[in-house]
This record gives C-alpha cells, structure tokens and sequence, in this order.
C-alpha cells in the first residue's frame, strides 16, 4: 500500500498546486497557474472544475505520472456546513454541499476535483481533511453581545491541527494530551486558537471579520464606524467585502502586503511601515492573550505558524509580548501540502479514522 502515490490539490485563487508524494516525501510538485483572465470566463467559481481537472492531468501526463499509481487524492477543504475535525471521504452529500456551497470558494474546487479523478482511476479514494468550517467551540465560546449574532467557527484548521500533532510527536506525546495557543498567519487572515486536549474551544473567526488584521484582512473593526460606511452611500456590498477582506490590514495601510518589503522599508527607516508591522504583531499577541485565559489548565506551548515568522522583526515583536505565558515554539517554514500529505500518510497506515460527512 506505503508504494502507491499520494496526489495532492490545493486550488487558489488564481492557481492550483499539486504534488505528488511517495513513501516520505514529495517526488513532484507543480503550481499551475489559473489567471485572472481564464477565471473571468465563467460565471461562477464552480465552472473552473474541469479546465482546472484537465490542467493537473496534463501535468501529471507531461511529467510522466501514471494515474494508476495514485491510490489517495487528497482535496483541500471547502467551505461547507460545520464539522468535527477529521479525514472525510467524497460521498454524495460532501459533493452537494461543495457545489451548492454554503459560502463559494476556491476551496470548494478541492473536493470537487480530487473526486473527479479519484473517480478515473480503478480502486482509487478522494479525502478531504481538516476543512476551514471545522467547529469544536464550547457553547460559550459561541455567544455574542446579541442573540442574532452567533460566533463562528471558520479557521485555518488544517494548518492548526498539523501544527499541533507535529509538536506532540516531537515531544514523543500525544496531540489529545496537549493543552496548546496556536496561532497561525495565513496568506489572508489570521488565526488564534485554544487547543484544549485535542480540540479548539475557541478561535477567533478569521475569514471575514474577527481577531487581528493581517496581510490583506481588516479583522475586526469599529462596529459604529463600519456601520456609517455601509450606510454612506459610496460602496456596493461587493466592494465593502473587498475592502475588508482582500485590501485591509498591511495593504490598506502601507500599499503592500509583501513583508520582504515592508522589511525593507523598515530598514531604510521607513517609521509608519514599521509602526504598521508593530501593529499588528501587537493584535496577534493580544489575541494569544486571550486564548491562554480560555484555557483553565496549565499550558504545554504556544505555537506560532506561519511564513510570517520566517521575519525576524515581526517574530521579536511577538516574542517580547508573550513569552511571559510560557514555551513559545516558532514554526515558520508552513506547507499546507505537508499537511494534506500527512493526513492522507495516516489513511494509509491506518492511524486515522475516516469520517462520513452526512
């Protein structure tokens, strides 16, 4: 079975990595690139499944991988209804609820086209793991200032969750046994959460307006001054949504969301770029503050994930704020196809269960 190929797809905005694992690493690996231009010919994000399908076949053909020796492909999750962390292999429902999509997404494209080819391949099985809706919050985690607005959970909980076995293993403990704050910084939002014995009771919701503001995302805002910008007259719905979730946080701000950039401004002296990047390492460590009072037992680590901390300034600036609550563990070189691989590496071995999304 350990023989057998590993096909990995994880779809973007406008590209669509691959990789393809063996044994214990990756023999290919590929990003094809989806331009603004080719998604503009489709009405929706749903019609880009089969020219993305036939994209990812013409690279395994033309890199002389055979479909037959993929056993697993392993989709990025979408954005679904609300599930208990876990491997979940494609049956009918998951693929209704990918096309219908509770919110439409690139994600969603995972999914879809991983059971797509898994389906052209004899005795071949589509998974996806650990999608952002996964939800494990206490109910007290959920209540809000109003009975209308209930907090939800949408996290990067795929990265989260690796994060977390990959410390525990390295510690020769179990990821259930931890009591962990894990923090990750994606290419969008920011996640903070408080991993109590295998489960996150609470995160803060990064996809759309909650926690710190990050690379392009606002996070959370004023409520009252929001409220007077949407009623202002001056923006659709759709450019608000834009403005606040793509073009927020460091872009608004300093016109860039490239930290090599903003590295170097700082260093040129450069005082509202620093001042900016201070920011919002300030509001990370704010959050983390808040997720180590949610946990009422004491803390094995806090964990910071992202590329983000491959900056030296940005890291110190975390540091100096949190290393009073305790072991502060760094993991900065992030690969979310290391953690698709490593979930579908448990199929595999028979170390995970797989779930049935109903």
């Amino acid at each position: 079975m350990l023989t057998k190929k590993i096909l990995v797809i994880y779809p973007q905005v406008h590209d669509t990595k691959i990789a393809v694992f063996q044994h214990s690493g990756w023999i290919f690996f590929k990003t094809i690139q989806f331009t603004k231009v080719e998604a503009e010919k489709y009405e929706s994000i749903l019609g880009q499944e089969i020219p993305r399908t036939d994209q990812i076949l013409k690279e395994l053909k033309d890199n002389d991988i055979l479909l037959e020796d993929i056993q697993i492909v392993m989709g990025r999750g979408g954005l679904v209804k609300p599930i208990e962390s876990g491997i979940y292999e494609l049956n009918d429902r998951l693929r209704e609820d990918l096309y219908k999509g509770v919110n439409l997404h690139e994600t969603n494209l995972g999914g879809l086209i991983a059971d797509r080819i898994a389906k052209m391949i004899p005795g071949a099985r589509a998974f996806l793991a650990d999608p952002v809706v996964v939800d494990e919050l206490d109910d007290i985690a959920r209540v809000s200032g109003h009975p209308m607005f209930e907090r939800k959970s949408i996290f990067h909980s795929l990265n989260h969750k690796f994060a977390g076995r990959s410390y525990a293993k390295s510690i020769n403990k179990k990821y259930k046994d931890l009591n962990l704050v894990i923090a990750h910084v994606g290419e969008g939002g920011i996640s903070i959460g408080a991993h109590k014995h295998g489960r996150v009771v609470d995160v803060n919701q990064a996809y759309d307006g909650d926690g710190p503001f990050s690379y392009t995302r606002s996070g959370a805002l004023p409520y009252g001054d929001l409220i007077e910008v949407c009623y202002s007259g001056k923006y659709t719905e759709n450019e608000l949504r834009k403005m606040l979730i793509h073009e927020g946080g460091l872009q608004a701000h300093l016109g860039t969301s490239n930290i090599n950039l903003i590295e170097n401004r700082i260093k040129e002296g450069d005082q509202k770029a620093e001042f900016i990047l201070k920011a919002m390492a300030y509001q990370l460590s704010k959050e983390i503050g808040s997720m180590y009072v949610v946990i009422d037992e004491p803390l094995d680590a806090i964990i910071l994930s992202g590329n983000i901390f491959q900056s030296k300034f940005f890291t110190e600036e975390v540091k100096s704020r949190i290393l009073k609550l305790g072991q502060v563990i760094i993991s900065p070189f992030v690969s979310d196809m290391d953690a698709l691989a490593d979930n579908a590496m448990m199929i595999m071995k028979d170390e995970a269960e797989v779930l049935v999304y109903e």
